[in-house]
């Protein structure tokens, strides 16, 4: 099942894309709740497919990103508590998942943010990034690439 995941500025965690209405789209939060709701194209709504990560060469996908820690993970939540760790400790353990990240563009809060999300898309059960998270086409979804 191909699913498009959101995340929306200003509000915490991720969403999943369920429905596109007139003036909005109708996203479901993936956290306990589950809980649906609209959101606006006021919103600052960007799709993780169409985010990348800085390094010292070329950007990288999330998609490739969060594969990359899958793997160094096994497939299970991160090791690392990014609300416990200070930024030396992240950036060594990202270090693991993206050895040649550009240290001066990536901040320590892109770091635990990658994390949290990786997490939350690991207790949803979307592990395979590649092929449920598509790039998506839509007057609502805002396409720039950022490292948030």
């Amino acid at each position: 099942m191909q699913q498009t995941i959101l995340a929306i500025a200003g509000k915490p965690g991720l969403y999943k894309l369920v429905s596109r209405g007139k003036n909005n789209l109708i996203v479901e939060a993936l956290d306990a709740t589950h809980r649906r709701q609209p959101a606006f194209g006021s919103d600052r709504i960007t799709s993780l497919a169409d985010i990348a990560m800085f390094t010292d060469t070329d950007d990288v996908p999330l998609m490739d990103v969060l594969e990359s820690l899958k793997t160094l993970e096994n497939g299970k939540k991160s090791s690392v508590d990014y609300k416990k760790a200070d930024g030396d400790e992240l950036r060594e353990y990202f270090a693991k998942v993206l050895p040649n990240f550009d240290r001066d563009r990536v901040h320590s809060s892109d770091i635990k943010k990658l994390i949290q999300w990786y997490n939350i898309l690991i207790e949803n059960g979307i592990s395979d990034f590649k092929e449920e998270m598509k790039p998506t086409e839509g007057d609502n979804i805002d396409d720039r690439k950022d490292a948030e």
